[in-house]
């Protein structure tokens, strides 16, 4: 009994939903595969597929999903690893490479913004070229952003795990 259960919510389920999805696609690759999976649910809905084998691709499926969690952990840790290293090396350079990056991406956006700002206000002929230009720019600075973002991240995650510091303004006359 429980496997017929089982075997009614795993894979059954998984076909339908994927099935659905993939027919919405105006593709021809995902309107076959859409396809096949609507023949896999008739198959499962008409009986041509046994529970047990049904419960064996669940099992399947979740020995596959624990694989890629695995993986997921592991490479997490890895570069969990390498940022603290990072924190903790005393090489000047290691620990000052996220605000170097930051610093260099907030005046290469101000740069780009300004020199656009100065194309469309004083030489209002070419703004169209400009933008257009700008516009091919933003793979790379979806890049660099997304990196700036994680690094901004991360430094708030090791700020909140550093102990709590009393903050001790300096005061000119009590020195």
């Amino acid at each position: 009994m429980i496997g017929g259960i089982l075997s009614n919510i795993g894979l059954p389920v998984l076909v339908a939903i994927l099935g659905a999805a993939l027919g919405v696609i105006d593709n021809p690759v995902a309107k076959t595969a859409s396809e096949a999976l609507s023949k896999v649910d008739e198959a499962l809905k008409s009986g041509q597929i046994s529970d047990e084998q049904v419960a064996e691709a669940n099992r399947h499926s979740e020995k596959m999903a624990q694989m890629e969690m695995e993986n997921y952990q592991t490479t997490l840790s890895e570069i969990n690893a390498s940022l603290r290293a990072e924190v903790a090396s005393d090489d000047k350079y290691v620990r000052r490479m996220r605000p170097t990056f930051g610093y260099l991406m907030a005046l290469t956006w101000a740069a780009q913004m300004f020199g656009i700002a100065y194309v469309i206000m004083f030489d209002t002929d070419k703004a169209g070229v400009v933008m257009a230009a700008m516009g091919n720019l933003s793979a790379i600075w979806a890049v660099g952003l997304s990196v700036l973002g994680i690094y901004v991240y991360k430094r708030s995650d090791e700020k909140n795990l550093l102990p709590s510091k009393e903050v001790i303004f300096w005061n000119p006359v009590n020195k």
